[in-house]
């Protein structure tokens, strides 16, 4: 069972196999600098009459493709570990109706794929739960029609605004030794609240950034390790501006780390015109399970740390003036 390090950090007691993970990405996504490591690319409005069922599509075939590349039997899912950006996660919902595993719909903002990860981490370490999936999604003009404006609109985009990723990626979790060696995840931290009144709804990253470099300081000074423990350490979706944010804070903390970001990763801001870079749900999830799962399997890092970070906002609260609350939760994943 899991043994609680410190403030908020838990490491596990059983190993906790990342046996697969795949991602299904849209065109400009597929286009950018990390178009190669995706797995499948999908029209936006993958043949629908609407963006929530053509993200609902994306989340249903990347668990088909999950299961497929896995060769494991749906009735060996114990449980799915899902969310989105959506209004009571319609698109996660509508995407894995049919499948009939237990389901537990999660809401962390653009932190799901993280939040997912240490749920059903801590779940297996437990030994209630030998198998679970992971899955997360969003979709550019979902997203853009619920928190911002409706496309038809046209509106000019702010500098620091980020673009929201088109997509869905999901992984397999399981407590089963696999023939070939994988991927551990051998600690998770989940994280904390943290709001310093950012109001501006086009500038999510500074609004994440702090909480992101609490959640890795904690992290580390939980376990005593020093930042150079990690061949990578990347956070979810910061984009540039926050990522630039998240560094000055650690550094006013004493903590000088060349981190990376999928928001800054995924797209190629000047050539595709996506101002601070990518965000959403799906923007660390594709990256995680793209990108960074081809890189531990080539053994070219060997220690991540996984920031993913959220923007705990709703269109209601963002109408009414409420700052926007930040979370990142952090997961240690290790070639053993």
């Amino acid at each position: 069972m899991a043994q609680k390090v410190g403030n908020q950090t838990f490491v596990l007691d059983r190993k906790v196999y990342w046996k697969e993970g795949v991602c299904i990405v849209g065109p400009k996504e597929k286009e950018g600098p990390l178009g190669k490591y995706f797995d499948q690319k999908e029209n936006e409005d993958f043949g629908e009459d609407t963006w929530e069922k053509a993200e609902a599509r994306f989340v249903e075939a990347t668990y088909a493709k999950l299961l497929a590349k896995s060769q494991i039997n749906e009735n060996m899912v114990d449980c799915i570990f899902a969310g989105d950006l959506l209004n009571q996660c319609i698109a996660t919902g509508n995407g894995l109706k049919k499948n009939g595993r237990p389901y537990f719909g999660l809401y962390g903002a653009c932190s799901t794929m993280a939040e997912s990860l240490i749920l059903a981490s801590l779940l297996i370490d437990g030994g209630g739960v030998n198998n679970a999936v992971c899955l997360t999604s969003s979709n550019f003009a979902s997203a853009e029609k619920q928190f911002r404006f409706p496309m038809e609109l046209g509106n000019q985009r702010a500098p620091d605004a980020q673009w929201t990723v088109t997509g869905a990626g999901a992984c397999l979790l399981s407590s089963n030794n696999p023939e070939e060696s994988c991927p551990v995840i051998v600690s998770v931290t989940p994280g904390k609240m943290v709001d310093y009144e950012v109001k501006d709804v086009n500038n999510m990253g500074a609004a994440m950034a702090p909480a992101a470099a609490f959640t890795i300081q904690a992290h580390l000074s939980d376990l005593n390790l020093s930042p150079d423990y990690y061949d990578m350490i990347v956070t979810g979706d910061l984009g540039i501006t926050g990522k630039k944010l998240c560094m000055e804070v650690l550094k006013k903390n004493g903590l000088d780390i060349d981190m990376k970001d999928c928001g800054e990763m995924i797209f190629d801001p000047e050539k595709q015109g996506t101002c601070a870079g990518g965000s959403g749900c799906a923007c660390s999830a594709v990256v995680l399970n793209g990108y960074i799962l081809r890189k531990l399997r080539e053994a070219a890092i060997n220690k991540v740390l996984f920031v993913a970070t959220g923007a705990l906002m709703s269109p209601v609260s963002t109408k009414q003036g409420e700052s926007i609350i930040g979370i990142a939760h952090a997961v240690s994943i290790q070639n053993m």
